[in-house]
């Protein structure tokens, strides 16, 4: 739910959870979206990205939206600040 921020490989963690999801199965998630805050971006890039808790790359809202509706057949996104929530079905 909460830790795309954390993979490498996003597009491989985004791959696996499609894979494994059964159809009409839900996949609800939260977790950081780059441009919503210089704050919170410079967080991410200069402290948690370097400590290794972060791993780019980072999603903007429409980047992220683009994938799920390419992947899903439903997508609900909700963006407070620089987190976003989803509901995608398979």
């Amino acid at each position: 739910m909460n830790g795309f921020h954390a993979f490498p490989d996003k597009k491989m963690a985004f791959s696996e959870t499609w894979r494994v999801l059964k159809n009409g199965g839900d996949f609800i998630g939260c977790f950081y979206i780059k441009g919503k805050s210089n704050r919170t971006d410079w967080l991410v890039r200069n402290i948690l990205a370097k400590n290794g808790w972060f791993t780019p790359p980072f999603q903007t809202e429409e980047e992220l939206r683009e994938i799920l509706q390419e992947m899903y057949k439903e997508v609900e996104l909700h963006v407070d600040g620089s987190i976003v929530y989803f509901c995608c079905i398979k």
